[in-house]
């Protein structure tokens, strides 16, 4: 039975075991591109602080790029699905060569872009005199490998979703076997520091997308990627649903230069560095989750499709359910022990100090966060843009921006910490209740229609 099929009759617990576990492996591996480049650069002799700081500050470019990948991939990829679940193989296929397509236009823009105003971003993403050398050394080089992100990620959405978990982990795990291995021999053994971390990103990011790629022009795809002419229409498809993981990953950015602007202001380096440290564990607990959804994702898409209402359902009631534990588990760590995360980071005590103090209020709502990732996934596998934008936009945009830039004029620098849980709280409780609302009139046509 072909990895497509499996999606519409394979028990259900079993099959979303298989996709889910080699799909958070994968995102878990994922992490360790931007980890393993902090935690070797945080032990770096002498300006070790300094340099993570620096690279801390790169991190709303590297974020924007893979939310380009996310607009074409993740926007691609449930529609191709929904077509799989229809038997529509062609029109997946195309789906995803118009995906493809928008990677590469967006790698072109991208790259010239932000290697001419490099400078003047990195100031206003909050880096300062001393931190400024680090941020452009390591952004230059990461810029040259825009291609390799954005068709290593973008592309890989189209592998997990065809149901080819394994395969689609694999070809993370592949990069980042490299990139561990490369780090410590280009930063430590050659002395190139920031400049070895970023060098040792790109060449794994390149060797994924030769693997992805690969994969998706061999025999073992049920989808096939090959050059094709743009098709507006389908194009104007993938951006109605790919805007929303779009702003979610970009508002990432905008949400790093708010962090950072605000901590430069009302506390300095130190607490710029704090942030980073947090931003980092932020992806260890949330990455996983996000791996849950994408590996559980094309089960609802392509039974979505093919019209078999009561496995969407059982599907997405025991998506939130695992989501949550999920987030519970992972922040709880973090709120009770906040020490185990930072000293992984740095040893300076005086930074370790201040992460340990910040980190329980920080993480206090991403505890609950589960629920918020499993039914945005379920709006993107349904193919509902409009919510889904609507969600994405909730809780950074109309939340937490506006929260971090109010708050420390009353509370202080401590004002920016205490954004985020507030934030997460709330959207939690606003996307539960349209989750419900969304899956009840989307549940009602399916029956009218079977």
């Amino acid at each position: 039975m072909r990895n497509d099929e499996k999606l519409g009759t394979a028990p259900l617990g079993r099959l979303m075991l298989s996709l889910a576990l080699p799909t958070v492996l994968a995102q878990l591996i994922n992490v360790l591109y931007n980890v393993v480049d902090r935690i070797y650069i945080g032990h770096m002799q002498g300006d070790g602080n300094l340099a993570l700081t620096g690279v801390g500050v790169t991190l709303p470019i590297i974020t924007l790029i893979a939310a380009f990948s996310a607009f074409a991939g993740a926007g691609g990829a449930p529609l191709a699905a929904i077509e799989l679940g229809k038997k529509d193989e062609r029109k997946a296929s195309l789906i995803m060569g118009n995906s493809a397509w928008l990677l590469v236009f967006f790698s072109i823009v991208l790259t010239i872009g932000f290697l001419i105003f490099k400078i003047p971003i990195l100031y206003a993403f909050g880096a300062s005199s001393k931190t400024i050398a680090y941020a452009n050394d390591y952004i230059t080089i990461y810029l040259l490998g825009t291609i390799f992100v954005q068709l290593a990620l973008g592309l890989n959405a189209f592998i997990s979703g065809q149901g080819a978990a394994k395969a689609a982990m694999l070809s993370v795990l592949i990069g980042a076997v490299i990139n561990i291995v490369l780090d410590p021999i280009f930063i430590f053994a050659l002395h190139l520091g920031v400049r070895g971390a970023a060098l040792a990103t790109v060449i794994s990011q390149f060797v994924s997308a030769v693997w992805v790629v690969s994969f998706l022009k061999s025999k073992r795809s049920v989808l096939y990627l090959k050059l094709v002419r743009p098709d507006k229409s389908l194009i104007l498809k993938i951006a109605a649903l790919g805007i929303a993981p779009f702003v979610m990953q970009s508002t990432e950015s905008l949400v790093t230069i708010t962090f950072n602007t605000g901590l430069q202001r009302y506390g300095g380096d130190l607490y710029v560095g704090s942030m980073s440290i947090l931003m980092s564990i932020m992806q260890l607990i949330v990455i996983p989750v996000n791996g849950i959804t994408q590996g559980v994702q094309p089960i609802v898409s392509y039974n979505y499709g093919a019209g078999n209402r009561l496995r969407v359902k059982e599907t997405v009631i025991r998506l939130v359910s695992v989501c949550l534990l999920g987030t519970l588990i992972l922040a709880g760590v973090a709120i009770f022990c906040p020490g185990i995360y930072a000293s992984m980071f740095t040893n300076d005590a005086e930074l370790v100090a201040l992460t340990c103090r910040i980190m329980p209020i920080f993480f206090l709502g991403i505890a609950i966060f589960g629920i918020q990732a499993a039914c945005q996934a379920t709006f993107l596998a349904l193919g509902q843009a409009k919510v889904s934008l609507f969600i994405a936009t909730l809780r950074k945009i109309i939340l937490l921006i506006p929260l971090a830039l109010i708050l420390p004029k009353f509370l202080g620098v401590k004002g920016i910490y205490i954004a985020e849980p507030v934030s997460d709280v709330i959207s939690v409780i606003v996307t539960s209740v349209l989750c419900v609302i969304t899956l009840k009139r989307i549940f009602s046509e399916m029956e009218d229609k079977s």
